[in-house]
């Protein structure tokens, strides 16, 4: 099979050939999380929502893959970056389209809390900490919103005039609060901090939240990301884990 690669990590390799997308996983990816991707995919690609369908589960070169339509364009990432001007356009769409997904209805998927709560309890925090935030997820309503999971502007892609929204591995059920945390705090991850203000205050705008409303997540969520032990992320998530009501407030108001 001619391979040409679009993108490479620890655990994946995704290439396409024709019109087809093929994400092949090493040798020691768990079976399991494969499965629960493909059934993330067979269950959004019902929705009314633009995304690549799921073709096939199968075998490359001894490893497992998942076919899924390809799609060609660029990302909001990318359209961001090439015209400055045009990003608080583009951050619009990026919001609508978040917006639309969090309004779909599905019944099949696992639940945001329990994926938390299963994620804390990995952590090597101490155990009164673990409690703590145990607590704090206990203590949330129980919304049963469609959340992306990984939701950025590098998985939603601009094909022709219609924008599609790929990679539904972290798919689950749950609050718009947390599924938007996430985005806000991989924006400040990834040191785009004029980007993610503007984006978290256009979502509230459209949401009809507070900021606070988001905010307080964002110790739940630091915590669940740093079970991934990715090294230029450790030190600025254990920031984000002890912080206070306060401190979280003038992260949302630093320049």
């Amino acid at each position: 099979m001619k391979k040409n690669t679009i993108a490479k990590g620890k655990d994946i390799e995704v290439f396409i050939e024709g019109d087809r997308c093929y994400k092949v996983f090493n040798e020691k990816f768990p079976k399991r999380h494969i499965m629960n991707e493909a059934f993330n995919l067979a269950t959004v690609e019902e929705l009314e929502i633009n995304t690549p369908r799921l073709l096939e589960i199968t075998m490359v070169d001894g490893k497992w893959a998942l076919v899924e339509d390809y799609i060609e364009g660029k990302s909001l990432a990318e359209l961001m970056d090439e015209n400055p001007e045009r990003e608080d356009y583009y951050l619009e769409q990026f919001v609508d389209i978040q917006r639309n997904i969090q309004k779909q209805r599905s019944h099949s998927l696992s639940k945001h809390n329990d994926k938390m709560n299963r994620k804390i309890s990995m952590t090597d925090l101490s155990a009164t900490l673990r409690y703590d935030l145990h607590e704090r997820i206990e203590s949330k309503p129980k919304h049963n919103f469609l959340c992306h999971g990984d939701y950025n502007p590098t998985n939603v892609i601009l094909n022709g005039d219609k924008y599609y929204v790929i990679d539904w591995s972290h798919a689950t059920l749950g609050n718009i609060e947390a599924d938007a945390g996430r985005t806000y705090m991989m924006f400040l991850i990834d040191q785009k901090k004029k980007r993610a203000r503007k984006y978290i205050d256009l979502f509230c705008l459209k949401a009809g939240l507070d900021v606070d409303d988001i905010l307080c997540w964002l110790p739940i969520l630091a915590a669940s990301q740093s079970v991934k032990d990715i090294k230029d992320q450790a030190e600025f998530l254990k920031s984000i884990i002890f912080m206070s009501k306060k401190e979280l407030q003038e992260l949302y108001e630093q320049e």
